[in-house]
C-alpha cells in the first residue's frame, strides 16, 4: 500500500493528455449537433441521405479500430497519436472547403478513420504514462475529461449556431480547438517501446465471444441514444423550441455525473445486472417522453418546454447508470488477458448503434417527422430490456468470471 501511495499519477505528460483528450473531444463534439443544419442549409440534404453522409465517421471509426489496435501493439506508440491527431485536426479544414455532398462524405469517412485512431492511441498511451497501480483512476480522469468536452461541445456549438455564427467560423473554431490539443499531445512523454512481431490476426482477439448478447442488447440501446445526440437540436426547433436547446446537453450531462457516483458503488457490490436494468427502464420512460414533448408543446409551450430539459436530466441518469455497469458487464465476462477486447467489444457495439440511430432517424424523419422517430427509438429500447431479462442477464450469471 505504501508503494501505491508513492506512485505518482498527476505528472506533466498526463496532464498534457487529459488536455489533448478535452480538445479534441470538445472540437469533435461542437460541430455533431450543428451538421444536421449544416447539411440542410448549405448543402440543401434531407432524410435518409443526410443519415448515411452523418454516419459515415462511425462505419469508418469500426472499421479501422481493430486495425489501429494491431499496429499499436506492434509499433511505437506516439508517433502513431501524433499523426492520427494531425489528420484528424487538418480534416476541419476540409470542411470549410467542401462545396458539395459527395466531398463533404469523403471528408468524414477520412475523419472516422482518423477519430477511430487517435482515440484508441490515446487511451493506450494514458496506460502506458500512468503506474499499473493507479490505472484505474488514471482511466477514470481520462473519461471524465472525454465526457466533459462532449457534454460542453454540443452546447457551445449550438449557442453559436443559435447567435448566428457562420459554419465556416464554427469549423475554425474546432479546428483552432483540435490544433491546441495536438500541440499538448506532443508533450506527452511516452516510454520507448520496442517493435514486435504480432501473431496472426483472429476474430477472438478483436471481439468477445461471450460478451455477443450483451453487445447486441448494447446496439439497442444505443440506436435511440444516436438519433438524440444528432437530431435532438433539430427536433427542438419542429417543436417550438426556438432557443436555447443547447441546455439539452448541459443538463443531460449533469444527470450522467450525478447517476455515475451511485451506480459505481452499486456495481462494485455485484449488483450489476439490477443497476443496467434500472437504467434500461428510465431509459425507455424518457424516448416514450420525448416523442411525446411535441404532443404537450402543442397544448402547453410553457410545460412542454420544462419537461423537455428535465427528460433530458433523466435520461442523463438512465445513461449515466447503465455505461459503468455495462464497461463492467464485458469486463467481468473476460479472462484478464483478454480485458481489452473485452472494452473493445463494449465500444463498437456503442459505436455501430450509433451509426444505426443516426441512419434510421434520418430515414424515419424524411417519411414522417422527427417525433415518430423518436418513438420508434422507445419501441427499440423497450425491445432491449426484454432480451436483457430473458437473455443477457442470465447468460453474464452463468459465464461471468468475477
Amino acid at each position: 500500500m505504501k508503494a501505491t501511495k508513492k506512485d505518482p499519477l498527476i505528472t506533466p505528460s498526463y496532464c498534457f493528455i487529459l488536455s489533448a483528450a478535452f480538445l479534441l473531444y470538445f472540437g469533435f463534439y461542437l460541430l455533431m449537433p450543428v451538421f444536421p443544419f449544416y447539411l440542410t442549409e448549405v448543402l440543401h440534404t434531407e432524410g435518409a441521405l443526410m443519415g448515411f453522409a452523418l454516419s459515415c465517421y462511425t462505419i469508418a471509426a469500426l472499421t479501422v479500430r481493430p486495425f489501429s489496435g494491431y499496429l499499436l501493439d506492434t509499433f511505437a506508440r506516439k508517433p502513431l497519436y501524433i499523426l492520427a491527431f494531425f489528420i484528424f485536426t487538418a480534416i476541419f479544414a476540409g470542411y470549410i472547403l467542401a462545396g458539395t455532398l459527395t466531398i463533404f462524405i469523403i471528408f468524414r469517412v477520412a475523419h472516422g478513420l482518423a477519430f477511430g485512431t487517435v482515440t484508441v492511441s490515446g487511451n493506450t498511451l494514458v496506460i502506458d504514462i500512468t503506474p499499473s497501480s493507479r490505472r484505474g483512476e488514471a482511466l477514470g480522469y481520462y473519461g471524465l475529461a472525454n465526457n466533459t468536452a462532449m457534454s460542453i461541445g454540443p452546447m457551445v456549438g449550438l449557442f453559436m449556431h443559435d447567435a448566428g455564427v457562420s459554419f465556416n467560423v464554427l469549423f475554425i473554431t474546432a479546428l483552432c480547438s483540435c490544433a491546441l490539443g495536438m500541440m499538448c499531445a506532443c508533450f506527452v512523454k511516452a516510454p520507448v517501446k520496442p517493435t514486435v512481431q504480432r501473431e496472426p490476426i483472429s476474430l477472438d482477439r478483436f471481439f468477445l465471444i461471450k460478451g455477443i448478447p450483451a453487445g447486441i442488447d448494447l446496439v439497442l440501446l444505443s440506436i435511440p441514444y444516436g438519433m438524440t445526440s444528432t437530431y435532438v437540436a433539430m427536433y427542438a426547433k419542429q417543436i417550438g423550441i426556438t432557443n436555447g436547446t443547447g441546455l439539452f446537453f448541459t443538463f443531460m450531462a449533469l444527470g450522467m455525473a450525478v447517476s455515475r457516483m451511485f451506480s459505481g458503488r452499486q456495481v462494485d457490490k455485484g449488483r450489476i445486472v439490477a443497476v443496467i436494468t434500472f437504467g434500461i427502464y428510465i431509459v425507455c420512460v424518457c424516448f416514450f417522453g420525448l416523442a411525446g414533448c411535441k404532443w404537450l408543446m402543442s397544448v402547453d409551450p410553457v410545460a412542454g418546454k420544462y419537461v423537455f430539459y428535465l427528460i433530458a436530466l433523466i435520461l442523463g441518469i438512465g445513461f449515466g447508470t447503465m455505461f459503468p455497469a455495462f464497461n463492467t458487464l464485458f469486463v467481468n465476462l473476460a479472462p484478464n488477458s483478454q480485458r481489452g477486447t473485452a472494452t473493445s467489444t463494449y465500444l463498437t457495439s456503442w459505436d455501430v448503434g450509433i451509426g444505426l440511430g443516426l441512419l434510421l432517424g434520418g430515414f424515419i424523419g424524411q417519411l414522417t417527422t422527427l417525433d415518430a422517430a423518436y418513438f420508434v427509438g422507445a419501441c427499440i429500447s423497450v425491445g432491449s430490456v426484454i432480451f436483457f431479462k430473458l437473455k443477457v442477464g442470465p447468460h453474464f450469471e452463468r459465464n461471468k468470471l468475477r
